[in-house]
């Protein structure tokens, strides 16, 4: 009985690790921009780029990860600052960009809400029985 204990805790961590990819792709297809980068992950495709011209016969991303990783903790703060200031401006253009977005998804949230309201407290399955009905109703009626 211990295995079967085992088995299901493995199963649990497989499904929540799927349910997370389902929420990036639904964000990506709102078109709400993506957050910005960190200076690592700046200094990181420049680094991919260079280390790819050095070793075009190596084809594993570990590796590259490596090795960026390594450089990036032997740089001193000198030498990353320009990747902070680059950055830091992204940072500041997603915020610009995120604010847009935010006013846009407020402003056609209340027009579809305006549109949706006909001022009746109705559904519209109620309004169709007021109207069209059942033919059964008529038919008894005459």
């Amino acid at each position: 009985m211990k295995g079967k204990a085992d088995t299901s805790k493995k199963g649990d961590g497989r499904l929540k690790a799927g349910g997370g990819a389902g929420k990036r792709k639904k964000a990506a297809a709102s078109g709400k921009p993506k957050r910005p980068p960190s200076a690592f992950f700046v200094f990181m495709s420049e680094f991919r780029q260079q280390y790819n011209a050095q070793h075009p016969e190596n084809k594993s991303v570990a590796a590259v990860s490596k090795a960026a990783g390594e450089k990036w903790r032997s740089m001193s703060d000198e030498e990353k600052q320009p990747y902070v200031d680059q950055a830091g401006q992204k940072k500041q253009d997603y915020e610009k960009t995120k604010a847009n977005f935010d006013k846009k998804e407020s402003t056609s949230s209340k027009k579809a809400k305006t549109q949706d309201d006909d001022g009746s407290d109705k559904s519209k399955s109620e309004v169709d029985d007021e109207d069209g009905g059942s033919d059964k109703e008529n038919d008894e009626d005459e």
